[in-house]
């Protein structure tokens, strides 16, 4: 099960209370007050951990709940402070405050973490009320109240390259033949419901992340079908291999076809049309495969590769063009 979306209310751990106390050992004449001052409360803290790829863990928390502090204790005895709540989530998670709808934090890397909800501080000892006029205080500060904050968690997956292309384009397949991963693959539209990352080595030196991004349809900019989920996640890609099935079952244009994910694309978010891009026909042991290709070049005035993932075919060269121009975006700018 994967999950890239959830609401979470976070109450932080108030003070504890200082203590109102005064030393009555025989030996010590008059002794005065010695309360301590109270332990802060718990933070909720949320930190990344690369080791969790999905929320899937935080569906049934609805609400996280620090520890409060401790009083405080005679003998100028401090009270102990609450244990924090560390939620983990994985590396691409975008912080919302559900309330005011603005990001509190954007978590990209490993163990980066920040404080959601503050804790309160605890309440001062009576000892710190004692002043030349009072000599034997009774007042003790009870304790701030803990922050409290409902908050949205999103994940936008973070890949080096994104497969993206309509349903059935072969993108889980392809992952599955140049990674570990094991996405699910089926005949049919819409197998692949979620995001699937893949590490890709290449050689013994390089290695890339590479991500199965859902199928796209016509209106998936504005929402239609799971469009907002799906192109969230195209975000955070360096780049993206565009693969085209060069005879769908649906009987549509495969040119007409890269036009329109080229369009949600931009409708999106028009800087995720000037990402890099390298156009692949999938399935090149069809017939039809070589006609796609020459039609699909001198629409779009590119080269455009014919691989087959099943085959073997054409896998080399595109891995070849992917590591360059991941190595050209590396690259510093030129002054």
């Amino acid at each position: 099960m994967f999950v890239d979306q959830v609401k979470i209310i976070c109450k932080a751990g108030d003070g504890g209370p200082g203590s109102c106390s005064f030393r009555r050992e025989a030996h010590v004449p008059r002794g005065g007050p010695d309360g301590g001052d109270g332990g802060r409360g718990g933070h909720v803290i949320i930190e990344a951990d690369e080791n969790i790829s999905s929320l899937v863990h935080l569906v049934g928390l609805r609400h996280c709940t620090s520890e409060n502090g401790h009083p405080g204790q005679p003998t100028l005895k401090a009270g102990r402070m609450g244990e924090d709540t560390i939620i983990r989530v994985p590396p691409g998670t975008v912080i919302r405050d559900a309330t005011r709808g603005f990001i509190l934090k954007d978590l990209v890397e490993h163990n980066e973490r920040v404080i959601i909800a503050k804790s309160g501080d605890g309440g001062k000892g009576n000892v710190k009320f004692m002043s030349s006029t009072n000599r034997a205080p009774r007042e003790f500060g009870p304790g701030e109240p803990g922050e409290e904050r409902e908050v949205i968690l999103e994940l936008k997956v973070i890949a080096d390259v994104g497969l993206i292309g309509k349903p059935n384009a072969g993108k889980s397949t392809l992952l599955s033949r140049l990674s570990r991963a094991t996405p699910e693959i089926a005949n049919y539209p819409f197998t692949t419901k979620y995001p699937n990352l893949g590490i890709v080595n290449v050689g013994h030196e390089r290695q890339f992340v590479m991500a199965d991004i859902p199928g796209l349809i016509e209106g998936a900019h504005a929402g239609i079908g799971l469009g907002h989920e799906f192109l969230r996640h195209v975000e955070r890609t360096k780049m993206f291999i565009h693969l085209v099935e060069p005879a769908p079952d649906d009987q549509s244009d495969p040119v007409e076809n890269y036009l329109n994910i080229r369009e949600e694309l931009r409708l999106y978010d028009e800087e995720l049309a000037k990402r890099p891009e390298i156009v692949c026909i999938t399935k090149c042991e069809m017939a039809d495969a070589d006609a796609a290709a020459e039609l699909l070049e001198e629409r779009i005035g590119r080269p455009v590769l014919k691989i087959s993932s099943v085959a073997g075919k054409g896998l080399p060269q595109l891995l070849q063009q992917t590591i360059r121009k991941l190595d050209e975006l590396q690259e510093p700018p030129i002054d």
